[in-house]
């Protein structure tokens, strides 16, 4: 008997259909199964259950990132089902979606690692209002500080294991896992990094500088983010809200304590994949 629980966003009708009937079925096979929140402000207190097996995402990438978000910590591997458009982190549809947790429920799978981030905002400076000292989600994909006043750009120095590395006056700022390379950090005209790599991508996003280019670290790297500008700057971690920076506060991310583990039933080729996702066509 295994314990599954479904992360989906209850707004969308499909997902929240596809949930009750797998769940259905699952029990009428003798397994249990949670609902777990897709909520992003339920990260903190969210029940996750001590002896779950198995999360599965049903959604797009987003729905994978909050799930990974949710279960990581107690290393429960994810299923993504793709109710989304790309679709890149999940490896089943929906028409195929018990056969997958079949195979799931005969060990017919293989778990793939995933490098994260874990991201802790330092002490706001004295009179200051920001939070401090949390461990935020865990991030699979990226960190991203933006500006949180319309017309400014933000202002930022970074360090490197303590000492200082660089500073940036740009839009935002990217720091990308290898997974996250081929999300905002591509846009942005970053590297692309295979997922297997254990290293961290810092990225500029319209610097208004003359260095604008990207800087791969290595994944032991500890990155030291601070808003040394006049105006508050937001973080945002897989794209949620995370928290404001007052000017003079820092955010610390380092590779996280615990991987994402992604569920997969067939070698993931990178490369064709990649060729796939962006329609890449052979020369």
């Amino acid at each position: 008997m295994a314990s599954i629980g479904f992360v989906f966003n209850s707004a969308r009708p499909k997902a929240v259909q596809l949930a009750e009937q797998t769940a259905s079925w699952l029990v009428d096979h003798g397994h249990r199964t949670h609902i777990l929140s897709a909520a992003p402000s339920a990260s903190e207190g969210s029940a996750v259950p001590p002896d779950l097996d198995l999360a599965v995402s049903l959604g797009g990438d987003g729905t994978m990132l909050r799930t990974v978000d949710l279960v990581s910590s107690q290393e429960v591997p994810v299923l993504g089902v793709n109710l989304g458009h790309l679709g890149y982190l999940t490896v089943a549809e929906p028409s195929g979606l018990r056969a997958a947790l079949g195979r799931f429920l005969e060990g017919d799978f293989t778990v793939e690692a995933r490098m994260t981030f874990d991201v802790t905002l330092g002490e706001p400076p004295p009179g200051g209002n920001g939070r401090a000292g949390r461990v935020s989600r865990n991030a699979l994909n990226d960190v991203v500080l933006q500006r949180s006043l319309v017309g400014h750009t933000i202002h930022t120095t970074v360090s490197v294991n303590g000492s200082p590395f660089l500073a940036f006056v740009s839009d935002s700022l990217i720091l990308a896992t290898p997974t996250g390379s081929t999300a905002y950090n591509l846009s942005a005209r970053g590297p692309i990094v295979s997922p297997k790599a254990r290293v961290s991508v810092l990225t500029p996003v319209a610097p208004h500088m003359l260095f604008d280019r990207s800087v791969v670290l290595v994944a032991e790297d500890e990155v030291g983010i601070t808003a040394s500008g006049e105006f508050p700057v937001e973080v945002v971690v897989d794209g949620w809200r995370t928290a404001t920076l007052q000017p003079g506060q820092s955010v610390q991310c380092r590779q996280g304590e615990k991987d994402a583990l992604l569920v997969t039933f067939e070698s993931r080729d990178f490369h064709r994949i990649l060729k796939a996702k962006f329609n890449l066509k052979d020369r």
